[in-house]
């Protein structure tokens, strides 16, 4: 029996201890007190022997001379390979404080089966540093070993269940001619090994569950922590760890703590930059902050300058025998070859994200077939699921795409399918978008679409869900030179827009639209689309002088053609503009010869829609009566005339919400909290949250006046909330300033 073995158990019998109350006095497992004593593992590290000179109760120098027998044991056996090992762990690592204090409560929980904890997500996000950081903060809880083996899950031959049972039994030093003949029989060997010790293991980068499962702990106190670009989702009983890229703050520290140009304050807005162009991704924040470490003479300023390259970024991004592309590759060379199509031509793909529909017809596969594909991309974390049905890349990731398009389709197919791509978003566009229009308000006969657009709701989660990409499409076509179709969107999203009408993408969507109508030969069409560009420029862009501008060319080029419907429109996108530009009384003025010229021309809906903004103009010269009966004469002529539905329900809500309004202003309060609340309905079916912040407002005013303060507060809070992100600045102070009078600040 080796010496050390042997003073060891004459300690223990000394102290009348069998090995299972040492193994209690000292938390080092019986087993490996056993394996200690018989000379089947090497003598322990300090903080093992100190924690059997506790539970052995030595005195010091009782433990100097088990400390000097321990050394001697190691110096004879310091020959002898040690399997397994841990790597060097990273002196700067940085973050993952969440991730690590989850494992640490998932290794101390106590109850069940042995922990097991499974970190996934997509290459480069540092699942190896962490798992190995774990191991390296937990040394003095698995006192009998920490075991580390690279399984080389992306390998092409990735390490057999059985080369890995083996390598683990050898490690915990069962010797060779004790290790069982087959895996199932070195599975239940490597269970009963873990069940007497407290060990650790870390079985990095795994590629399947098959390989995984005969390596994990049954019971006792050993943890293994399993790294792998799969979710792993058939390992039952495991706390899952989804790693994400790291925040701002933390990829600003690591580059900090890597190179020292980083470090200087001066580069701050420059470490920021390099940040956010590696993606947060670890690997390549570690490969950005090293090539700067090691090339003094660049500063951060030329390191952002190469990254801004989108088409060098993944080479600039590769330092040594390290590259984020390289660690991409590894996963992509496991797809299918299905897969490997539809991951190049998802980088067509203009928005940040899209739904499997718009993967289908990339591919021109089975829906079934593309959400397969969609699922084996996600499983080896080369794509992100974003929600029930919406993907994403990461941006590296998606540069890689790119670069496989490139190699693996020729110009002429890319094309192609960019066109398909770019045809179907907007063709669905159009019809999407005339479900709100006044001639349309249905989908046509016999659409067969793969997307849900049955009803006005569905059209509009589909709009604003693809938004990014039909907007995408939409630069595509116009700068191929698709003109009509350009103009044909825009005119299909006419009504939409008034939903949002705030948002600024309205401003490049009309100022596409007026520049495409411009290259066709219908000039009614370029006076339209001048209209509609200048309603975007005033309403959405905020720029009403432009507005205006834009309004009367509409006007002189309709005039010349003698079209008095879009004179019409003209007039009234300038008096909208010299109303908000602070010029009533010219708006004013612009509406009246708008309305005449609707009803010569019999638009019926351009005319109903007027009458509200000739109220508006009343109430900001001060003429309130004036306004109240405008908008009773708005709610007459919707009665006599044949109005569409959607410019009917706009004019309703105007009408009574102005009403209410004036009848405020008028101190009116009992009338205004009426003509508010027969408003509301309208203003919900039409969802424009400046209409519904308006009226939320009146009526918290008017149930305030009226002594209703506790019914007042929840109309205040909920106005605030709606109008927080519009320019109605006026309505916020007076929602603010209500809600203070009530004794709350919003």
């Amino acid at each position: 029996m080796p010496e050390f073995g042997s003073r060891l158990r004459e300690l223990r019998r000394a102290a009348g201890l069998t090995m299972e109350q040492l193994a209690e006095a000292s938390g080092v497992s019986a087993r490996a007190i056993s394996d200690m004593e018989r000379g089947h593992s090497r003598a322990p590290q300090a903080r093992t022997l100190a924690a059997l000179a506790t539970g052995l109760g030595l005195d010091p120098g009782q433990l100097g001379d088990l400390e000097d027998v321990a050394r001697r044991r190691r110096a004879h056996s310091a020959g002898r390979p040690r399997l397994c090992e841990p790597p060097r762990a990273i002196s700067d690592f940085v973050g993952r404080a969440d991730e690590l204090d989850r494992m640490r409560r998932h290794a101390l929980a106590g109850l069940g089966p042995a922990p097991v904890a499974v970190v996934h997500g997509q290459p480069g996000l540092g699942k190896t540093a962490l798992a190995v950081r774990l191991a390296d903060q937990l040394r003095d809880r698995y006192p009998d070993g920490r075991f580390y083996l690279d399984l080389r899950g992306t390998d092409a031959e990735p390490m057999s269940a059985g080369d890995a049972l083996v390598r683990l039994l050898r490690a915990l030093e069962v010797g060779p001619r004790r290790i069982a003949e087959t895996d199932d029989e070195r599975s239940s060997q490597l269970r009963a090994v873990l069940r007497e010790r407290r060990c650790l293991l870390v079985l990095d980068n795994a590629g399947s569950e098959a390989q995984v499962r005969p390596l994990l702990p049954s019971e006792g106190e050993s943890l293994a922590v399993v790294t792998s670009r799969r979710v792993l989702g058939g390992l039952a009983g495991v706390e899952r760890i989804a790693l994400a890229p790291l925040a701002p703050h933390e990829s600003a520290a690591l580059l900090r703590a890597i190179a020292v140009q980083a470090a200087d304050p001066r580069a701050a807005a420059g470490v920021e930059a390099v940040a956010r162009l590696c993606g947060h991704l670890p690997l390549a924040l570690r490969i950005a902050g090293t090539r700067l470490a090691t090339r003094p003479a660049w500063t951060v300023e030329h390191l952002v300058a190469r990254l801004a390259d989108a088409d060098r970024r993944l080479a600039t991004l590769t330092t040594g025998d390290i590259g984020v592309a390289t660690a991409f590759a590894l996963s992509h060379a496991q797809l299918s070859k299905p897969a490997r199509e539809l991951f190049r031509r998802l980088a067509h793909v203009p928005g940040v994200d899209f739904a499997a529909t718009l993967a289908a017809v990339l591919t021109g596969g089975h829906p079934d077939d593309t959400a397969d594909g969609l699922d084996e991309l996600v499983d080896l974390g080369l794509l992100q699921q974003s929600g029930p049905d919406r993907y994403r890349f990461h941006d590296l990731i998606r540069l890689f795409a790119e670069e496989r398009l490139r190699i693996e389709e020729p110009a002429g197919t890319r094309a192609a399918t960019a066109k398909k791509m770019s045809d179907w978003l907007l063709e669905t566009a159009i019809v999407a978008g005339r479900w709100f229009e006044p001639g349309y308000g249905r989908l046509p006969d016999g659409w067969g679409g793969p997307v849900a657009l049955g009803t006005a709701e569905e059209a509009d989660t589909w709009l604003q869900a693809e938004r990014a990409n039909w907007l995408g499409a939409m630069r595509s076509a116009a700068r191929g030179g698709q003109y009509q179709l350009v103009v044909d969107v825009a005119e299909a999203m006419h009504w939409y827009s008034d939903k949002y009408v705030r948002a600024d993408y309205w401003y490049e969507v009309y100022g596409m639209s007026r520049a495409a109508a411009a290259r066709l030969p219908d000039r009614r069409q370029e006076a339209t689309h001048l209209n509609y560009f200048s309603w975007a420029a005033t309403h959405c862009a905020r720029r009403p002088g432009e507005g205006a501008e834009i309004a009367m060319d509409a006007y002189r080029i309709a005039a010349g053609l003698g079209d008095l419907k879009e004179q019409s429109w003209a007039l009234r996108y300038a008096g909208d503009a010299w109303r908000h530009g602070g010029m009533p009384e010219r708006a004013l003025d612009a509406y009246r010869r708008a309305t005449e010229l609707a009803d010569r021309a019999g638009d019926h809906d351009g005319y109903i829609q007027l009458r509200p903004g000739i109220a508006r103009a009343l109430i900001a010269l001060g003429r309130h009566e004036e306004a109240i009966e405008e908008c009773a004469a708005t709610l007459r002529d919707i009665e006599t005339r044949p109005v569409a539905a959607r410019p009917e329900l706009s004019a309703r809500v105007s009408a009574h919400g102005i009403a209410a309004e004036s009848l405020a202003e008028s101190g009116r309060w009992a009338e205004a909290l009426r003509e508010a609340e027969r408003a509301m309905p309208y203003a919900v079916e039409f969802g424009y949250p400046g209409y519904l912040g308006e009226l939320h407002l009146t009526i918290g005013r008017a149930r305030m006046a009226l002594g209703l303060r506790d019914a007042a507060r929840p109309a205040l809070r909920k106005a605030v909330e709606l109008l927080d992100d519009l320019p109605h600045q006026r309505w916020r102070q007076l929602a603010r300033q209500g809600l203070a009078a009530l004794g709350e600040t919003a």
